[in-house]
C-alpha cells in the first residue's frame, strides 16, 4: 500500500458521437497503463463499488479513467424506463469514443489499455475490445453479463479475467457460458461466498487485486 503517493486528477469532457460525456482522470506517477471503466446497470462514474476499485488501481500504479456512459438526459429517461442500460451497442460506441479520446491525450497516448466492466458494462467492454483488437490489452469483468456481447465474444483478442461471486448463482452460469465462447486468452475466477455487489467483508478488495494482478500482467 502506498497511501502517500501523489496522484494527478482531472475532471474531463469525452467529446463521443453525438454528446460530451463526464468523467474523471486519475494518473500515478509513470502509471504501467491506464483502466477504462465501463459501469453497469443504472450506475455513475460516482459507483462506491468502482471508486473503491479504483484507488487500488492506482495503489498498483495503474490509472484510471471512470466516466459516465451516458448524459444526464439519457440517465433521467433511463431511470424511468431501464431501456438504455441494456443498450450494450450504444454503451460500447461510446466506450469506443472514450478509448479514441484517451489515445489521443499527451498524457495517455504511450500507455497500454485496459477495460473494467461490471453488470452491463461488461458486455459493453467486451464488444468494443472485439470492435478495436490490439488496441486494447485486457478486459477485466466484475459480476458482469459478458453473455449480452453476444457473438463478438469470438472475436475479442484481449486478455479476458471474469470474476463472480461464489453465490451469484445465474450469473456464475452466465459467465460459464461466455467464457466457452471466448478465444482469447482467459480466466473465470469465483470469490468465495460473495454475491452479485460483493458487499461482503473482503469481496470488493479480493476483485480489486485479481484485477490489478491481471492487468499488470497483460499490460
Amino acid at each position: 500500500m502506498t497511501p502517500n503517493i501523489q496522484m494527478h486528477a482531472e475532471e474531463v469532457l469525452i467529446p463521443v458521437k453525438g454528446a460530451k460525456l463526464g468523467g474523471e482522470l486519475i494518473l500515478p506517477p509513470q502509471p504501467k497503463g491506464i483502466v477504462l471503466f465501463a459501469h453497469g446497470s443504472g450506475s455513475s462514474r460516482h459507483s462506491p463499488r468502482n471508486q473503491f476499485v479504483a484507488r487500488m488501481l492506482h495503489e498498483a500504479g495503474l490509472g484510471t479513467l471512470l466516466f459516465d456512459l451516458l448524459t444526464a438526459a439519457e440517465e433521467e429517461l433511463d431511470a424511468h424506463t431501464g431501456y438504455l442500460r441494456f443498450d450494450i451497442e450504444l454503451l460500447a460506441e461510446r466506450l469506443i469514443g472514450a478509448t479514441q479520446w484517451i489515445a489521443r491525450q499527451e498524457a495517455t497516448r504511450s500507455l497500454g489499455l485496459g477495460y473494467f466492466g461490471s453488470s452491463t458494462g461488461a458486455a459493453a467492454a467486451l464488444m468494443a475490445a472485439a470492435e478495436l483488437g490490439d488496441k486494447v490489452s485486457c478486459v477485466v469483468s466484475r459480476g458482469g453479463r459478458p453473455d449480452l456481447a453476444g457473438p463478438d465474444l469470438e472475436r475479442v483478442t484481449a486478455a479476458t479475467l471474469l470474476i463472480v461471486g461464489g453465490n451469484d448463482t445465474q450469473v456464475i452460469w452466465l459467465n460459464e457460458e461466455a467464457y466457452a465462447r471466448l478465444r482469447c486468452e482467459k480466466a473465470l475466477k469465483m470469490i468465495p461466498g460473495a454475491t452479485h455487489l460483493f458487499e461482503e467483508p473482503g469481496a470488493l478488495e479480493h476483485v480489486a487485486r485479481l484485477a490489478a494482478d491481471w492487468l499488470l500482467a497483460h499490460f
